[in-house]
């Protein structure tokens, strides 16, 4: 077990998948996040929020491990609509890194196999994701089939 690294990012689970969206800040990782848990309970799939902004993430067994700091449990912030409380639990595997999309130019179809470097000694398999999309939990199914399973 590495020790914690705190990480501007926001950690939900979808079934037994943990999802982890990291991005620069305004990117929309929190609403990205809260829409996916949405679609995902109106497809009857389990989901939660494991932390939104601050998430300590550690190496367990070779898992990939995000915690939620206590005094944000539960809390997820909705950019203009402000906070919200969420089912959550304290802390999940994860098993993807959602990382914004490119619409145009030579990045608009993304490396397949891409990994992501989140802490030292933490990656991820990427899945990149544009905002404003319809369905974004559809999306990242698509690309990610294990996702809610």
């Amino acid at each position: 077990m590495t020790a914690a690294q705190n990480i501007h990012a926001t950690a939900i689970v979808v079934g037994r998948t943990g999802l982890l969206f990291s991005g620069p800040s305004g990117w929309g990782k929190s609403m990205l996040a809260f829409t996916c848990m949405t679609e995902a309970r109106r497809l009857g799939l389990f989901t939660a929020l494991v932390a939104d902004d601050q998430v300590l993430l550690s190496e367990e067994t070779g898992a990939v491990v995000a915690t939620c700091p206590p005094s944000i449990a539960g809390l997820i912030e909705l950019r203009g609509t402000g906070i919200v409380r969420q089912e959550h639990v304290p802390q999940a595997a994860m098993h993807y890194a959602v990382l914004p999309g490119s619409a145009s130019g030579e990045n608009r179809v993304p490396p397949e196999g891409e990994i992501v470097s989140l802490a030292p000694g933490l990656s991820l398999p990427a899945l990149r994701l544009l905002t404003g999309v319809a369905s974004p939990l559809a999306m990242l199914m698509a690309k990610a089939p294990d996702i809610g399973h």
